[in-house]
């Protein structure tokens, strides 16, 4: 690769429509261009990272023994209305017609195709457990994308899927999972929590998410400095006191604070 035909198109100033730190950073050092709401091109320096990104998330999931796929982008809409998430899954979810008034999808997961994948080419219960993968674009029509490619419509995914025959066998592949997740945020140098989580859309008994700790994003996360426990805001619990609270060593009183702006300024 020549250096003199390298695009590397920095910018001076920083776009208004650039709300956090991140999404001006890889706009003004030339990793990623707007193309719509939502629609990033990803330029030559930004596609380095991506595939330096992509490779450390790769080699771990091949470490904890998934098995890579790939699978269309596109999918027919007999799939999604088998599995009832035609409706349920909401406008997010991209529906189109072909030239033989066809009805498909964009997808922006695939429970659907993998399960469809497996029932058509397993022929015993003995062939399970199994773990795919696959490292893939995914579509979801956002209401209101924001915050560069950390919430867009079109964007990179790794989602797995895996197959069982009984709890404990899922439970192995979920701990193999959990356990591959947090090398790949390590090997990223990433300050990181796992958290309890809704399922959502998706489904299932129990999720987590893998939530990086910073000053911008959408979520909300509690967690204990002394215990590993860590949950998104919507499943926080919060347990009472064992010991009841002192009693007030004074009576409530009003106060003048004509020159504080706010709490921190009384005492």
């Amino acid at each position: 690769m020549r250096t003199s035909q390298y695009l590397l198109s920095t910018l001076k100033e920083t776009p208004a429509d650039a709300e956090v730190i991140s999404h001006q950073l890889m706009l003004r050092a030339g990793m990623i261009r707007k193309l719509a709401s939502g629609l990033y091109t990803w330029l030559p320096t930004g596609v380095r990272v991506l595939k330096k990104v992509e490779n450390i998330v790769r080699e771990e999931m091949n470490n904890a023994g998934a098995i890579e796929v790939s699978m269309p982008v596109v999918q027919p809409a007999d799939l999604w209305q088998e599995s009832g998430r035609w409706e349920q899954y909401g406008p997010e979810l991209l529906r189109f017609v072909d030239r033989g008034e066809r009805p498909f999808v964009l997808g922006p997961t695939h429970e659907e195709v993998i399960t469809d994948l497996i029932r058509n080419e397993l022929s015993s219960y003995k062939q399970l457990p199994l773990n795919f993968y696959q490292i893939q674009t995914k579509f979801r029509d956002e209401v209101r994308p924001r915050f560069g490619v950390m919430r867009s419509r079109e964007f990179l995914m790794k989602d797995a899927y895996s197959f069982h025959t009984s709890q404990e066998s899922l439970q192995e592949t979920y701990d193999a999972m959990y356990a591959a997740y947090s090398k790949i945020f390590s090997r990223m140098g990433l300050d990181f929590r796992a958290v309890q989580a809704d399922t959502g859309s998706i489904g299932g008994s129990a999720s987590h998410e893998f939530q990086v700790l910073a000053q911008s994003g959408e979520d909300d996360v509690v967690f204990s400095d002394t215990s590993d426990y860590a949950a998104n805001i919507e499943l926080a619990e919060a347990i009472a006191p064992k010991e009841p609270r002192a009693a007030a060593t004074q009576e409530m009183t009003l106060v003048d604070t004509p020159n504080a702006k706010n709490h921190r300024g009384t005492g």
